[in-house]
């Protein structure tokens, strides 16, 4: 598999984004076939929807589907060690696009991983913070990209919020410290609330990864191997996906899986970045950001669709960027020789 260009390592590959992004990628013959792609799953055995869309991808893509529990550090662990070792070892190339796009939504019940903490925020926060820091050996030290998936949700200003009701009315904040998010503490569901209390936990937890945006693109910068690394963010805006299969009947079957989609390939035509779009739209944002589009030299760079995208205010608190930067690391329990960033603490 070395003799690719590079290696695309996607997460959360058998969603409904997932997929489409892997769509995406064997639609375009040069990615497909200079590229190795590596496709993450939670279980290889169940994933349908990803072995569909691989079904017909050209002989010349060399693919491999990995099994890796995003709510299990350890597994996180042990697969970013052999992936390590393969890079190392010239089995695979090194990684061009490190996508982090796997995600995790509740809606009226709050789980825990079995590591002890609030599943939405290890799996969209923690997660990508850990899988970043080990693979950072194996990235392509002159081209590599990391894209973290965002949302409009993490922007407690952000009027999209209040689409179709107000999850943030009466919350002057999304970030009560990353103890709180991390053990599951802050907008609980005895809390009262219905759905708001999961969304607003994921868009704490999506908050949390786009402080991880800007202190990664930061750190990157100010190290001499890795400065040419860069990270980018995507706001992908609300699509037809499987995200909020937690939810209600209504809200899942009826809205998000029937009338949704039906609304975005409508309004796409006129409006490409607005509320409503489809997977495919997405999708193809994602693989455009990671290949296409030129970043600028130690910034990140976030976009909403096409359209560059300004941050929400919280997440330039430099303060509470750093203590939840030192947090994840004592989470995650991350020591030196870990990652080969050199500001890593």
């Amino acid at each position: 598999m070395a003799s690719s260009q590079g290696t695309i390592l996607l997460t959360g590959a058998n969603g409904g984004l997932g997929s489409a992004i892997v769509a995406d990628i064997l639609k375009k013959l040069d990615l497909a076939s200079n590229y190795t792609g590596l496709y993450t799953v939670r279980k290889a055995a169940t994933a349908t929807q990803l072995k569909k869309v691989l079904s017909s991808a050209p002989k010349a893509h060399q693919h491999d589907i990995v099994d890796m529990d995003l709510g299990s550090l350890s597994s996180i662990r042990k697969v970013a060690t052999e992936i390590n070792r393969r890079v190392a070892a010239g089995e695979y190339p090194p990684i061009r696009a490190l996508i982090l796009n796997a995600a995790y939504q509740d809606h009226e019940k709050i789980a825990m991983t079995d590591d002890g903490y609030e599943t939405t925020w290890q799996v969209n926060y923690l997660a990508n913070q850990l899988l970043a820091l080990l693979l950072l050996q194996s990235m392509d030290k002159e081209k590599g990209r990391i894209l973290i998936l965002g949302s409009w949700s993490h922007n407690i200003d952000d009027e999209r919020n209040n689409t179709n009701a107000e999850p943030y009315k009466g919350w002057d904040s999304l970030f009560p410290g990353a103890e709180e998010l991390a053990k599951g503490k802050w907008s609980r569901p005895d809390s009262g609330g219905g759905w708001f209390t999961g969304y607003r936990r994921y868009g704490a937890s999506k908050l949390c990864a786009v402080m991880l945006m800007h202190e990664l693109a930061n750190r990157l910068a100010r190290d001499p191997e890795l400065s040419r690394v860069s990270v980018v963010g995507l706001d992908p805006g609300a699509m037809g996906s499987d995200l909020t299969r937690r939810g209600s009947f209504l809200m899942t079957t009826v809205v998000v899986r029937r009338i949704l989609p039906l609304m975005a390939l409508i309004a796409v035509k006129s409006n490409p970045n607005g509320l409503f779009r489809p997977l495919w739209k997405s999708a193809g944002d994602a693989v455009r950001l990671c290949f296409e589009v030129e970043v600028p030299a130690g910034k990140l760079l976030y976009l909403n669709g096409t359209d560059e995208l300004d941050t929400g205010r919280e997440s330039k608190n430099v303060t509470n960027r750093n203590a939840l930067w030192a947090y994840g690391l004592e989470a995650a329990q991350i020591k030196p020789g870990d990652t080969i960033l050199r500001d890593w603490k």
